[in-house]
């Protein structure tokens, strides 16, 4: 059918066959007999030519197990402009790097008036890429079509305002497609309620995923299953007689229920350990940061077999 609809556009317009994608927007494409991987490393090492840090020592991990930043650290005032390109250009990276997201993420709230200790953990983010050039993600074929969700969230993350950090991960049979490490809106009186908010933010990107692959013909006929490692949470999801513990939380919250009710998702409970949206909630130990680093799909392009070369 391709090669049939191929010749048909040459025939009509003028055009080349220029064989398998290799490049796209700025995105480097491997396609091999078990999947398709994903990269930037071209824009990986720019990035680090660009900021002199192309011979810099890697790190294991972008961030130290626990690290959290706060507008006020006692140090001195960094260049503003240049802290300014190193976090945009980190969030361009995390297009294709998911492991970059929540410290791209944490970075970004200090645009403004950025000390030399947010400068530092800057560069050490850099360092981390220095060490995983060849890193990127990887979607195997022929697997289950079936959307996949996982949310989770840092209780009182925040050092400023102690709000909560909420992160999803959305996956479609092999590596992530879809995630995001945000701060919350709200200070959250409890864990439960900051999970039950983490999954108000998840229910939406479900909405709105399922939308998506819809229109490309991959209608998703049951519920989407939403893992969470909170009871609570899905207790309060599930259960609306839970007055004395969400009568306090924004109504627009609850369209959590609705979508339940509508067979749009279905939360259901994981254990911590296997809880990926992890990553996108706070600074990890390195074991478990690799860990769910693979989960993820993110892998070294020598885990590939040969590349497809027509």
């Amino acid at each position: 059918m391709l090669n049939e609809f191929k010749r048909e556009m040459m025939q009509r317009y003028e055009m080349s066959d220029l064989g398998l994608l290799h490049h796209f927007l700025g995105m480097g494409i491997l396609q091999t007999d078990k999947g398709v991987f994903i990269h930037q490393s071209k824009y990986a090492k720019s990035l680090l030519m660009k900021f002199g840090l192309e011979d810099c020592k890697p790190v294991s991990i972008p961030l130290p197990t626990g690290e959290k930043l706060k507008k006020v650290d006692g140090s001195e005032l960094a260049d503003e402009g240049l802290y300014r390109k190193i976090v945009g250009s980190l969030l361009y990276l995390t297009a294709t790097r998911p492991d970059l997201m929540y410290a791209a993420s944490l970075l970004s709230r200090f645009m403004t008036s950025p000390t030399k200790k947010h400068m530092g953990v800057a560069r050490r983010v850099l360092r981390y890429v220095q060490g995983t050039l060849s890193y990127d993600i990887e979607y195997v074929r022929n697997q289950s079509t079936t959307l996949v969700g996982f949310c989770d969230a840092d209780w009182a993350g925040s050092e400023d305002d102690s709000r909560s950090t909420s992160g999803y991960a959305f996956s479609f049979g092999s590596g992530a497609f879809s995630w995001a490490s945000v701060k919350q809106n709200t200070v959250a009186l409890s864990t439960a309620e900051a999970e039950y908010v983490s999954a108000y933010e998840a229910t939406a990107q479900t909405i709105w995923l399922r939308f998506v692959l819809d229109d490309f013909g991959e209608m998703q006929s049951e519920a989407t299953p939403l893992f969470c490692d909170n009871m609570s949470a899905i207790s309060m999801a599930k259960n609306p007689v839970f007055h004395q513990r969400t009568r306090h939380i924004n109504r627009r919250y609850h369209f959590i229920r609705e979508a339940l009710q509508e067979g749009v998702i279905n939360m259901q409970f994981c254990r911590s350990e296997e809880q990926l949206a992890d990553i996108f909630t706070k600074a990890l130990p390195k074991d478990r940061f690799k860990y769910l680093r693979s989960k993820l799909g993110v892998k070294p392009v020598s885990s590939l077999g040969e590349a497809v070369e027509n």
